[in-house]
């Protein structure tokens, strides 16, 4: 069994696309006002327009049950760190180790927490 896709909600169907594809860097498959997606090398990446809007507090609230936190893979997370810190892209964590990865957090235009690793080289073993 694999996960198929992840669907996040979004508040602005343009912004959000423009994030994902322009900022992050994920290749868009299609979109139109209700529903995008993004071609990953795993899961389909879906954005789905919401019809209610984001409270002031979305943005910085802990994860709760019932939300979901994406999480991304790249060959540098240096690289890709600089990239959004050159962007202004909300980063509630720096690159760090933690269990055994390098791993840092960015915030979308709505507010969801978007997990970012560094992809492991199979049999490297780095600390």
């Amino acid at each position: 069994m694999r996960v198929n896709y992840v669907i996040v909600f979004v508040s602005d169907m343009k912004s959000a696309v423009s994030f994902y594809r322009d900022v992050i860097g994920l290749p868009l498959r299609f979109d139109s006002p209700e529903w995008s997606e993004f071609a990953t090398e795993g899961a389909t990446l879906a954005l789905h327009a919401s019809e209610g809007a984001k409270s002031e507090n979305d943005s910085s609230r802990q994860a709760s049950a019932g939300q979901c936190r994406p999480g991304l893979s790249v060959a540098n997370l240096d690289e890709f760190h600089q990239r959004m810190v050159e962007r202004n892209v909300r980063c509630i964590q720096a690159p760090k180790e933690l269990f055994g990865d390098r791993i840092a957090q960015y915030v979308d235009p709505d507010g969801l927490a978007i997990s970012v690793t560094e992809a492991r080289l199979p049999g490297r073993e780095d600390g």
